[in-house]
């Protein structure tokens, strides 16, 4: 359900504004997209798993509070993140 550690330095690498940047927004909401896709798997076959079910809720908020953040700050990096990330928003 995790992402490995390989996974998680090419999103760093990919969405890093410079060298070393791992907590910009765009790294945060890249993470928690890769993190909400594996969950979504994990759903399919396992539909009464409640306890992670509440997990997912709270990763889906918190990229939708840090995806606001982006959109207020700079329109621009907020449309090429979603394009990007292939986000319905």
């Amino acid at each position: 359900m995790s992402i490995t550690a390989e996974r998680k330095a090419e999103l760093i690498k990919e969405y890093a504004k410079t060298s070393g940047d791992t907590g910009s927004a765009e790294v945060q909401v890249a993470i928690l997209s890769e993190r909400i896709s594996n969950l979504t798997e994990h759903f399919k076959s396992h539909k009464k798993d409640n306890h992670s079910r509440r997990g997912l809720l709270k990763m889906v908020s918190q990229r939708r509070q840090l995806l606001d953040y982006v959109r207020k700050k700079d329109e621009e990096r907020y449309k090429d993140l979603i394009g990007r990330l292939g986000l319905r928003r």
